[in-house]
Protein backbone atom coordinates (compact mmCIF):
# COMPACT_ATOMS: atom_id res chain seq x y z
CA UNK A 1 0.00 0.00 0.00
CA UNK A 2 1.52 3.73 -0.86
CA UNK A 3 1.59 6.53 1.18
CA UNK A 4 -1.03 8.35 -1.02
CA UNK A 5 -3.22 5.17 -0.14
CA UNK A 6 -2.94 6.11 3.74
CA UNK A 7 -3.43 9.25 3.57
CA UNK A 8 -6.97 9.20 1.38
CA UNK A 9 -8.21 6.20 3.86
CA UNK A 10 -7.09 7.66 6.88
CA UNK A 11 -8.09 11.77 6.74
CA UNK A 12 -5.95 11.94 10.45
CA UNK A 13 -3.06 10.24 8.76
CA UNK A 14 -3.05 13.53 6.06
CA UNK A 15 -3.71 16.14 8.42
CA UNK A 16 -0.63 14.76 10.33
CA UNK A 17 1.53 14.60 7.67
CA UNK A 18 0.77 18.61 6.43
CA UNK A 19 1.39 19.33 10.18
CA UNK A 20 3.93 17.30 11.41
CA UNK A 21 4.55 19.87 13.98
CA UNK A 22 1.31 21.34 16.03
CA UNK A 23 3.29 22.50 18.78
CA UNK A 24 4.73 25.44 17.60
CA UNK A 25 1.29 26.41 16.07
CA UNK A 26 -0.16 26.33 19.28
CA UNK A 27 2.86 28.14 20.40
CA UNK A 28 2.30 30.92 18.00
CA UNK A 29 -1.47 31.37 18.82
CA UNK A 30 -0.63 32.07 22.78
CA UNK A 31 2.11 34.34 21.66
CA UNK A 32 -0.86 36.22 19.25
CA UNK A 33 -2.99 35.67 22.77
CA UNK A 34 -0.51 37.39 25.12
CA UNK A 35 1.51 39.29 23.61
CA UNK A 36 -0.84 42.24 22.17
CA UNK A 37 -2.22 42.62 25.63
CA UNK A 38 1.64 42.68 27.63
CA UNK A 39 2.49 45.38 24.48
CA UNK A 40 -0.21 47.64 25.28
CA UNK A 41 0.47 47.57 28.92
CA UNK A 42 4.02 48.23 28.34
CA UNK A 43 3.02 50.76 26.27
CA UNK A 44 0.89 52.35 28.90
CA UNK A 45 3.34 52.02 31.48
CA UNK A 46 5.58 53.89 29.63
CA UNK A 47 3.48 57.23 28.34
CA UNK A 48 2.53 57.04 31.94
CA UNK A 49 6.54 56.95 33.36
CA UNK A 50 6.84 60.13 30.96
CA UNK A 51 3.91 62.12 31.84
CA UNK A 52 5.21 62.04 35.38
CA UNK A 53 8.79 63.16 34.91
CA UNK A 54 8.92 64.59 31.63
CA UNK A 55 5.64 66.69 31.17
CA UNK A 56 5.19 67.37 34.94
CA UNK A 57 7.20 69.74 37.03
CA UNK A 58 8.15 67.92 40.30
CA UNK A 59 6.15 70.42 41.87
CA UNK A 60 3.08 69.69 40.25
CA UNK A 61 3.84 65.67 40.44
CA UNK A 62 1.29 64.65 42.81
CA UNK A 63 -1.15 64.64 39.97
CA UNK A 64 0.37 62.04 38.38
CA UNK A 65 2.42 59.72 40.60
CA UNK A 66 4.54 57.25 38.87
CA UNK A 67 3.72 53.72 39.13
CA UNK A 68 6.03 52.31 41.38
CA UNK A 69 5.20 54.90 43.62
CA UNK A 70 1.59 53.66 43.40
CA UNK A 71 2.90 50.25 43.74
CA UNK A 72 4.87 50.92 47.00
CA UNK A 73 2.43 53.55 48.54
CA UNK A 74 -1.29 51.74 48.01
CA UNK A 75 -0.70 47.88 47.53
CA UNK A 76 2.66 47.27 49.95
CA UNK A 77 0.78 49.72 52.15
CA UNK A 78 -1.41 47.51 54.51
CA UNK A 79 -3.80 49.82 55.73
CA UNK A 80 -4.52 50.90 52.08
CA UNK A 81 -4.17 48.02 50.60
CA UNK A 82 -6.86 46.29 52.72
CA UNK A 83 -9.05 49.26 52.52
CA UNK A 84 -9.17 49.01 48.61
CA UNK A 85 -9.99 45.74 48.70
CA UNK A 86 -12.76 45.86 51.28
CA UNK A 87 -14.25 48.91 49.23
CA UNK A 88 -13.54 46.36 46.18
CA UNK A 89 -15.51 43.64 47.41
CA UNK A 90 -18.35 45.67 48.29
CA UNK A 91 -18.61 47.26 45.15
CA UNK A 92 -18.46 43.60 43.48
CA UNK A 93 -21.27 42.51 45.57
CA UNK A 94 -23.48 45.03 44.14
CA UNK A 95 -22.48 44.66 40.67
CA UNK A 96 -22.99 40.66 40.75
CA UNK A 97 -26.30 41.25 42.72
CA UNK A 98 -27.02 44.00 39.67
CA UNK A 99 -25.68 41.52 37.10
CA UNK A 100 -28.28 38.66 37.98
CA UNK A 101 -31.40 41.18 38.75
CA UNK A 102 -30.56 42.76 34.95
CA UNK A 103 -29.93 39.55 33.53
CA UNK A 104 -33.06 38.14 34.82
CA UNK A 105 -35.39 40.85 34.04
CA UNK A 106 -33.47 41.43 30.66
CA UNK A 107 -34.16 37.52 29.67
CA UNK A 108 -37.90 37.65 31.01
CA UNK A 109 -38.46 41.37 29.56
CA UNK A 110 -40.06 41.81 32.35
CA UNK A 111 -38.36 45.44 34.00
CA UNK A 112 -40.13 45.29 37.44
CA UNK A 113 -38.48 48.48 39.65
CA UNK A 114 -39.71 49.60 42.87
CA UNK A 115 -39.68 53.10 44.36
CA UNK A 116 -39.84 51.55 47.63
CA UNK A 117 -35.69 50.31 47.84
CA UNK A 118 -33.95 53.03 50.27
CA UNK A 119 -30.94 55.30 49.56
CA UNK A 120 -28.07 52.93 50.83
CA UNK A 121 -27.15 48.74 48.99
CA UNK A 122 -30.49 48.83 47.50
CA UNK A 123 -30.28 51.84 45.64
CA UNK A 124 -26.79 50.93 44.15
CA UNK A 125 -28.34 47.58 42.73
CA UNK A 126 -31.12 49.73 41.58
CA UNK A 127 -28.46 51.61 39.67
CA UNK A 128 -26.87 48.51 38.01
CA UNK A 129 -29.79 47.06 37.41
CA UNK A 130 -30.82 50.34 35.18
CA UNK A 131 -27.27 50.70 33.36
CA UNK A 132 -26.92 47.04 32.46
CA UNK A 133 -30.71 45.80 31.74
CA UNK A 134 -30.76 47.33 28.35
CA UNK A 135 -28.27 44.46 26.83
CA UNK A 136 -29.46 41.80 28.25
CA UNK A 137 -33.27 42.71 26.55
CA UNK A 138 -31.77 43.89 22.84
CA UNK A 139 -29.42 40.77 22.67
CA UNK A 140 -31.95 38.16 23.62
CA UNK A 141 -34.76 39.57 21.72
CA UNK A 142 -32.01 39.56 18.79
CA UNK A 143 -31.12 36.23 19.78
CA UNK A 144 -34.78 34.89 19.66
CA UNK A 145 -35.23 35.71 16.80
CA UNK A 146 -32.21 34.37 15.03
CA UNK A 147 -33.48 31.01 15.04
CA UNK A 148 -33.26 29.01 11.03
CA UNK A 149 -36.60 29.63 9.13
CA UNK A 150 -36.39 26.23 8.17
CA UNK A 151 -36.17 25.13 11.67
CA UNK A 152 -39.28 27.20 12.33
CA UNK A 153 -40.86 25.31 9.48
CA UNK A 154 -39.89 21.86 11.15
CA UNK A 155 -41.72 22.95 14.27
CA UNK A 156 -45.14 24.39 12.66
CA UNK A 157 -44.83 21.15 10.24
CA UNK A 158 -45.13 19.06 13.81
CA UNK A 159 -47.33 21.48 15.60
CA UNK A 160 -45.49 22.31 17.90
CA UNK A 161 -47.03 25.08 20.70
CA UNK A 162 -45.51 27.87 21.41
CA UNK A 163 -43.88 27.28 24.41
CA UNK A 164 -42.01 24.18 22.76
CA UNK A 165 -41.04 25.99 19.96
CA UNK A 166 -39.53 28.77 23.04
CA UNK A 167 -37.89 26.17 24.80
CA UNK A 168 -36.53 23.86 22.18
CA UNK A 169 -35.79 26.07 19.27
CA UNK A 170 -35.67 30.05 20.11
CA UNK A 171 -34.29 30.19 23.11
CA UNK A 172 -31.22 27.53 22.78
CA UNK A 173 -30.61 29.77 19.65
CA UNK A 174 -30.92 32.75 21.26
CA UNK A 175 -28.17 31.76 23.99
CA UNK A 176 -24.79 32.86 22.07
CA UNK A 177 -26.36 36.42 21.92
CA UNK A 178 -27.62 36.08 25.34
CA UNK A 179 -24.06 35.56 26.63
CA UNK A 180 -22.86 38.57 24.41
CA UNK A 181 -25.59 40.64 26.56
CA UNK A 182 -24.01 38.90 29.59
CA UNK A 183 -20.41 40.17 29.01
CA UNK A 184 -21.63 43.79 28.21
CA UNK A 185 -23.53 43.52 31.22
CA UNK A 186 -21.21 42.38 33.59
CA UNK A 187 -18.80 45.49 32.77
CA UNK A 188 -21.78 48.07 32.70
CA UNK A 189 -22.64 46.47 35.99
CA UNK A 190 -19.53 47.26 37.81
CA UNK A 191 -19.93 51.05 36.31
CA UNK A 192 -23.42 50.99 37.85
CA UNK A 193 -22.13 49.52 41.17
CA UNK A 194 -19.13 52.73 41.43
CA UNK A 195 -21.69 55.48 40.11
CA UNK A 196 -24.33 54.65 42.85
CA UNK A 197 -22.09 54.02 45.48
CA UNK A 198 -20.50 57.78 44.40
CA UNK A 199 -23.82 59.43 44.53
CA UNK A 200 -25.64 57.79 47.35
CA UNK A 201 -22.78 57.45 49.88
CA UNK A 202 -24.67 55.22 51.92
CA UNK A 203 -23.84 51.64 53.58
CA UNK A 204 -20.97 49.77 53.12
CA UNK A 205 -18.37 51.80 51.32
CA UNK A 206 -17.29 51.00 47.77
CA UNK A 207 -14.45 51.80 45.45
CA UNK A 208 -17.05 54.61 44.24
CA UNK A 209 -17.12 56.87 47.25
CA UNK A 210 -13.40 55.53 48.11
CA UNK A 211 -11.92 56.96 44.92
CA UNK A 212 -14.17 59.94 45.76
CA UNK A 213 -12.46 60.18 49.12
CA UNK A 214 -8.97 60.43 47.77
CA UNK A 215 -10.05 62.53 45.04
CA UNK A 216 -10.89 64.87 47.88
CA UNK A 217 -7.78 63.82 50.36
CA UNK A 218 -5.21 64.28 46.95
CA UNK A 219 -3.78 60.82 48.01
CA UNK A 220 -2.87 60.26 44.32
CA UNK A 221 -1.03 56.92 44.88
CA UNK A 222 -4.24 55.79 46.68
CA UNK A 223 -6.54 56.71 43.86
CA UNK A 224 -4.74 55.25 41.12
CA UNK A 225 -4.31 52.23 43.08
CA UNK A 226 -8.26 52.40 43.40
CA UNK A 227 -9.00 53.28 39.81
CA UNK A 228 -6.97 50.13 38.53
CA UNK A 229 -9.22 48.04 41.27
CA UNK A 230 -12.05 48.74 39.65
CA UNK A 231 -10.80 48.51 36.26
CA UNK A 232 -9.32 44.21 37.74
CA UNK A 233 -13.04 43.88 38.70
CA UNK A 234 -14.67 45.37 35.74
CA UNK A 235 -12.17 42.75 33.52
CA UNK A 236 -12.71 39.90 36.12
CA UNK A 237 -16.53 40.33 35.77
CA UNK A 238 -15.92 39.95 31.97
CA UNK A 239 -13.55 37.25 31.86
CA UNK A 240 -15.76 35.04 34.12
CA UNK A 241 -18.91 35.74 31.38
CA UNK A 242 -16.94 34.87 28.61
CA UNK A 243 -15.76 31.63 29.99
CA UNK A 244 -19.04 30.76 31.40
CA UNK A 245 -20.34 31.47 28.33
CA UNK A 246 -17.67 29.03 26.24
CA UNK A 247 -18.73 26.52 28.82
CA UNK A 248 -22.15 26.86 27.87
CA UNK A 249 -22.03 27.75 24.16
CA UNK A 250 -18.70 26.88 22.64
CA UNK A 251 -18.79 23.47 22.51
CA UNK A 252 -21.66 23.06 19.63
CA UNK A 253 -22.14 26.53 18.64
CA UNK A 254 -20.52 27.22 15.28
CA UNK A 255 -18.38 30.01 16.80
CA UNK A 256 -16.82 27.80 19.38
CA UNK A 257 -15.72 25.42 16.55
CA UNK A 258 -14.00 27.64 14.28
CA UNK A 259 -11.78 28.33 16.80
CA UNK A 260 -10.81 25.18 17.73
Amino acid sequence: MSITDVLVEDPDAMTAAEDPHPEPSRLRHWIGVVAPPLAVAALVIGAWYFGTYVLLDAQRRFLLPPPDAVVTNAIFDGASFREIMTATWNTARVAAVGLVIASALGIGIAPLIGFWWGFDFRSRVLVCVLIAIFPMITNTLFGLRSAPAGLHDLFSLRRASRWTRLKKLEFPAALPAIFVGLRISAGLSVIGAIVGDFFFRQGDPGIGRLIDNYRAELASEQLFAAIAASSLLGIAAFALVGWAGELVVGRWHESGRRRQ
